[in-house]
């Protein structure tokens, strides 16, 4: 379900330029002082202390400090001792070796597709209907890739050669949160939703007995340990390890643990070890409790793990939430799927135009390169054999007298009462009624627009539909060569045979060749040349351009 708003998607608004797209009541230099205002502070400002003056050689220090002592900046003062070439060892890593960047590990292997909001999807389609513009295809796509409240994810599994997963995916059902494994969707529903399934419960036990002046604290964390010479250290230290810090190695971690004899840290954890927690199962038929954590994912798994994590196949996640996903390799991975839609949104385009499609849009290709949406394909007016009125001839001819004319030319041209209409009314001045003729140019350029006669594009600039090539003339079919018959008595049965497989030579009807155009690496921003060349293009864009004359229809 959709959270933004229809007015969210304008696409008067959103093609126009960006400081066109601001609020007419913005300052744009609302925090700018000026150069008075700058003096001012300049005067304001307290003097610097003498003493404390560092921008002359040789002067005094900062904080009242001796004098700066005289040497080479670019070999350091003459204590330091001239600076020798670094041996290998300080280059590299131990032992003389050169050090390396670590490698990334790969990205899962998932099939990640962009869907765009289908609300949004709608309130397009019924602008573009309402205005009758064409608009790029893949500019419209860039419009849904801006926020991610106008998008979906889905995430699908890939299967290998031998039939198998390549990477499996688990659900959790609790906030439908993605997992590529069994282990983390546990571990994060017990981190998260502990509370769901579990209670804490803390009583009293006897603390340990002896004298303790020092205890094992983790240099990261801070958690305490306990003494090292106590019988649950091992398991405190590998429990932390293997909770916190999985991917260091134990021995560089177990470096990181300090030996601390303050008072005050020893006493937290004697009463620490004073109470012990145990856990009340929730949800359960009949009370139960078990004694620690390893315990409770224990029967986790055994009782919940079947109904809260299951695993699938294909799964929808919507633009915001897969912002904020909590694996961090599926996070790498949206992040470049994202860039790469950015690039070209080959997805977001062909979704697009399958959705459109259906709402009873059509498309077609300017220059052969740029797809365009609109509500009709462009269509050949021919005015001197159609029965069309004056006023359509009108229209048609100034369009053609006028290249990247816009419609308020037209008005301004054929409909003067169009645009008084079109102006802010003032208060106290009297309305302005259209003339029938302002209002025969409206309702017949309305009618060459849902046509296709003439084509408005998103810049504003009318321009009509050209007059498509003609096909070409097929070649003619060769006649045939008479084959000539082997008398019985002159062949013999298997040069008969080697004749008519290999005598006759016949020659194939020639097929017509249609013009064929790559598709571009990206589409190009709306711009119309003088007389661009219109072409009509299917639902989805692909690789293969049709030549002018070829009218692909459109998909349903």
């Amino acid at each position: 379900m959709s959270t933004s708003p229809d007015s969210d998607l304008d696409l008067n608004q959103l093609f126009l330029p960006a400081w066109a797209q601001q609020p007419a009541n913005k300052n744009l230099y609302e925090n700018h002082r000026g150069e008075d205002a700058r003096r001012d502070d300049r005067r304001d400002r307290p003097p610097r202390p003498f003493g404390q003056r560092n921008d002359r050689p040789g002067g005094p220090r900062p904080g009242g400090g001796g004098p700066r002592p005289q040497g080479d900046r670019r070999g350091g003062d003459d204590r330091r001792g001239p600076r020798g070439p670094r041996s290998q060892d300080q280059r590299g890593g131990p032992g003389g070796e050169q050090r390396s960047m670590p490698e990334q590990a790969p990205l899962p292997e998932l099939d990640v597709q962009f869907r765009p909001d289908e609300n949004g999807v709608e309130s397009l389609a019924r602008q573009i209907k309402m205005t009758g513009r064409a608009y790029p295809l893949f500019d419209i796509a860039q419009l849904f890739l801006q926020k991610p409240e106008r998008h979906s994810l889905v995430f699908s599994t890939k299967k290998k050669p031998d039939g198998t997963v390549a990477q499996p995916l688990f659900v959790c059902a609790l906030d439908d949160t993605l997992w590529l494994s069994e282990d983390e969707a546990v571990a994060y529903v017990l981190e998260k939703h502990f509370a769901t399934f579990y209670q804490a419960e803390r009583t009293a036990t006897e603390p340990p007995k002896g004298t303790y002046t020092f205890v094992g604290q983790c240099g990261m964390t801070g958690a305490i340990l306990g003494p090292p010479n106590y019988h649950d250290y091992q398991n405190q230290l590998r429990k932390l390890h293997a909770e916190r810090f999985a991917r260091m190695p134990f021995e560089m971690y177990k470096s990181r643990v300090r030996i601390v004899r303050d008072e005050e840290v020893v006493k937290k954890w004697i009463e620490e070890q004073s109470w012990k927690t145990e856990y009340n199962c929730l949800n359960v038929p009949e009370p139960l409790k078990v004694a620690t954590r390893e315990d409770v994912e224990k029967h986790f798994r055994a009782t919940h793990l079947a109904t809260i994590i299951r695993q699938v196949e294909s799964h929808t996640v919507s633009g915001p939430a897969s912002r904020s996903m909590r694996s961090r390799p599926l996070q790498q991975l949206v992040r470049v799927k994202w860039e790469d839609q950015r690039r070209f949104p080959l997805q977001l385009a062909t979704s697009l135009s399958q959705q459109f499609a259906s709402r009873g849009l059509q498309f077609f290709k300017v220059n052969k390169s740029v797809t365009h949406v609109a509500v009709a394909r462009p269509t050949y007016l021919e005015v001197e054999t159609n029965p069309v009125s004056e006023n359509v001839k009108r229209i048609i001819d100034f369009i053609n007298a006028h290249p990247k004319g816009t419609r308020r030319q037209l008005f301004e041209a054929l409909a003067p009462s169009a645009m008084a209409m079109a102006q802010p009314a003032v208060e106290g001045a009297p309305a302005v009624e259209l003339t029938p003729e302002a209002s025969a140019v409206i309702t017949d350029l309305h009618w060459l627009v849902h046509q296709g006669h003439v084509l408005e594009f998103a810049n504003g600039i009318l321009e009509t539909a050209k007059k498509p090539a003609p096909r070409p003339a097929p070649t003619p079919k060769a006649p045939a060569p008479e084959k000539k018959e082997a008398k019985p008595e002159e062949s013999k049965p298997d040069e008969a045979k080697v004749e008519e497989g290999t005598g006759a030579n016949e020659t194939q009807p020639a097929q017509p060749i249609a013009e064929v155009s790559e598709a571009p690496a990206s589409e190009a921003p709306v711009a119309q040349p003088e007389s661009p060349e219109i072409q009509t293009a299917s639902a989805a864009p692909d690789a293969a351009t049709p030549s002018p004359s070829e009218v692909v229809p459109s998909p349903s």
